[in-house]
């Protein structure tokens, strides 16, 4: 199952007004991030690098000490153990996320492993 349709994944609520999907293989995540206008996922930070992409709207995004407002394909990477925060600003957006490692506490919420292709070169 190395293709996903997004819409089949139920989605999990970290936070009011944030959905999110979250396959994952052995080493790293992708996370589909629906924020509502206005929706906050607050500051927090994890031991897992987070790099993403912003695939609709506008989101103000603080990576440690620095805050920018990020338009649909500004790409971003966050270092480990940084604290970073996001809110979505003037309407709805869309962030495609990856984590590495995997994370263990979204990994639990979700269940959806994608297991290698077997005879895959």
């Amino acid at each position: 199952m190395p293709f996903i349709d997004v819409s089949t994944i139920r989605p999990i609520e970290p936070v009011p007004g944030c959905r999110m999907r979250t396959p994952h293989g052995q080493n790293l995540m992708l996370s589909y991030l629906e924020m509502d206008a206005g929706a906050e996922v607050p500051l927090h930070s994890h031991p897992h690098e987070q790099g993403g992409i912003l695939l609709k709207g506008r989101l103000q995004l603080t990576i440690g000490e620095e805050t920018r407002l990020c338009q649909a394909g500004d790409l971003f990477i966050i270092p480990p153990h940084t604290p970073h925060r996001a809110v979505a600003v003037d309407g709805p957006a869309v962030v495609l996320d990856v984590f590495s490692p995997v994370r263990e506490d979204y990994a639990a919420l979700t269940n959806v492993y994608i297991p290698p292709v077997q005879g895959g070169s």
